[in-house]
């Protein structure tokens, strides 16, 4: 059985990016992985295909949604250091309910038997949306990891993601294996002052700090990894430490997690308010 990971986080907060660059990270490590990109905008794949892919709600238009029609290859692209991309896809807007895709894509995966074929699977979620069908791959997940940056709207979300793992908890088995700190800028002063206080409250810890680097943006853009960036670039190798260390603690035989005690909605408006 594959170790599966489900990423959350606002929307903005460069989820897509972190996921990719975990998946490769984790795939340089040895890991035969596949990324599921669970966003009606299907671009969380991009920088390991370099394209957008064909997702799987187009897929199954293509056969008037008989699942039993379609095979692995009709939804999944193979790209950078041998990882396989997923799209879930979505409906028009304003027609139809993207978490239902989500449901019907972790439906797919269990028929198409991939749970069982690869290493890792990491489902990249939209953004703090935690309704039934979004929140259908904490189902599934090992553990979940919550990408988030140093302001209130950012924890506030990561705060209600806690809320959805705790009680998932209950039924399943997925825990938090903690907040990965993206953008952080030290060089203008900016830290994770709040992130390491909220983390400390909900029982959790930071994962890893990713620094705000004009080359990770560039690298999105490309359609690539950081890791296929060129190695001359400045700064790289201190991009990729962060990545490497995710996916080191994954993948070893007990990642620290934990079930968050959030808090609630009205009391973090207080709580992050004293912490700025």
């Amino acid at each position: 059985m594959s170790l599966v990971l489900a990423v959350y986080g606002k929307g903005g907060i460069g989820k897509s990016t972190t996921s990719a660059n975990i998946s490769a990270a984790l795939a340089l490590k040895g890991a035969k992985v596949l990324q599921i990109g669970c966003d009606p905008k299907h671009d969380s794949t991009f920088p390991i295909t370099g394209k957008l892919q064909k997702t799987v709600i187009e897929a199954l238009e293509e056969v008037d949604f008989h699942h039993e029609e379609l095979t692995a290859e009709d939804v999944i692209e193979t790209g950078f250091a041998g990882i396989d991309g997923l799209e879930a896809g979505g409906p028009p807007a304003g027609s139809g309910c993207g978490g239902y895709v989500v449901g019907e894509s972790v439906t797919l995966l269990q028929e198409l038997g991939l749970y069982d074929k690869y290493d890792v699977i990491l489902f990249d979620v939209l953004g703090d949306v935690v309704c039934g069908g979004f929140s259908a791959p904490l189902n599934y997940a090992d553990y979940a990891l919550i990408i988030a940056t140093n302001d209130f709207d950012s924890i506030f979300a990561a705060n209600r993601l806690c809320m959805a793992i705790q009680q998932k908890s209950v039924r399943y088995k997925v825990k938090l294996a903690g907040i990965v700190a993206n953008r952080v800028d030290y060089a203008k002063g900016g830290g994770t002052n709040m992130l390491d206080q909220f983390a400390e409250k909900v029982g959790t810890r930071l994962l890893a700090k990713v620094p705000y680097h004009e080359l990770i943006r560039r690298s999105r853009f490309a359609g690539k990894t950081l890791f296929a960036m060129e190695d001359s670039e400045e700064g790289k190798e201190e991009c990729l430490q962060p990545y490497l260390q995710i996916a080191e603690d994954l993948l070893s035989e007990a990642p620290k997690s934990s079930v968050p005690v959030p808090i609630g909605d009205r009391e973090i408006f207080e709580i992050v308010g004293g912490w700025q």
